[in-house]
């Protein structure tokens, strides 16, 4: 009996342990965040309710340039979160004329050219929605306080010449994204993620480079560079050559041309 005890003293000293040692990582992570959100415009970044990004894209290939275009990228954040997909919208115009482009809505994308309207295959699709939920910028204005969210402090590392505080943010599917944040600015400048291919059960690694950061006006500061990578290879670059944020939007911008064919989806 008093072994048995012993046993369980033992155990509850150890769970106390973990518990006050996982505290001070918790705080200083959730902290770290905090101070990101406030360089970022605290409550003027959290009730950003849209941003016209204008520039230019790179699709890459193996580190080979494969696509270039001119773009003008409409988001709008959603006042309530719907019950699948994204609290966004968003579209992509492309090229000079800005003949084409892609519409993203909480819960469906749309491939529009002057042929028609098709939906997105889903493999784009679920990259879409992937890269939409682990981004960063979209944790801290709309997943910041999810249920079933955790923090967890890295410590401090060197990325590219800057100090860095490091961040696991974990949600309640286990997903974990970790974050770099610039010791000095307190900006994330980097992050990266896993996940697995449900049907060739690969692993992919992503990750996520956040550069040349602006006033966006409305008390808004957001990067004008973004370079992705996946499994070691440049797949995006953005380079935005204006911003604007909380301004009025085109009428209609995230609905399908009136009269588009609607094409079948390619699978």
């Amino acid at each position: 009996m008093f072994a048995r005890s012993a046993v369980a003293s033992a155990l509850a000293a150890l769970a106390a342990l973990c518990l006050a040692a996982q505290a001070p990582s918790d705080n200083r992570a959730r902290d770290i965040v905090s101070q990101a959100t406030k360089a970022l415009g605290g409550d003027n970044f959290l009730h950003l309710e849209n941003r016209v990004v204008k520039g230019r894209i790179y699709s890459f290939f193996h580190e080979q340039l494969s696509g270039l275009d001119v773009a003008t990228i409409y988001t709008q954040y959603l006042a309530q979160a719907p019950a699948k997909g994204v609290a966004i919208r968003e579209r992509e115009l492309l090229g000079k004329k800005q003949d084409y482009s892609y519409l993203f809505l909480p819960d469906q994308g749309w491939d529009v050219t002057f042929r028609g309207a098709r939906p997105v295959d889903d493999e784009n699709w679920e990259r879409y929605l992937r890269s939409t939920r682990n981004d960063i910028f979209y944790i801290l204005r709309e997943r910041q306080n999810e249920p079933g969210i955790t923090y967890d402090y890295g410590g401090t590392e060197t990325y590219l010449s800057s100090q860095v505080d490091v961040v696991d943010i974990t949600d309640a599917q286990d997903q974990t994204v970790r974050v770099y944040f610039d010791h000095n600015t307190l900006l994330p400048i980097h992050q990266q993620f896993s996940w697995l291919d449900p049907e060739t059960r690969q692993h992919n690694d992503e990750t996520a480079d956040f550069d040349k950061y602006r006033d966006c006006g409305g008390g808004v500061t957001l990067p004008y560079s973004i370079q992705r990578d996946r499994n070691g290879y440049k797949v995006y670059q953005m380079f935005a050559s204006k911003i604007d944020v909380n301004q009025p939007l085109p009428p209609n911008i995230f609905d399908l041309p009136p009269g588009a064919r609607v094409l079948k989806k390619v699978n």
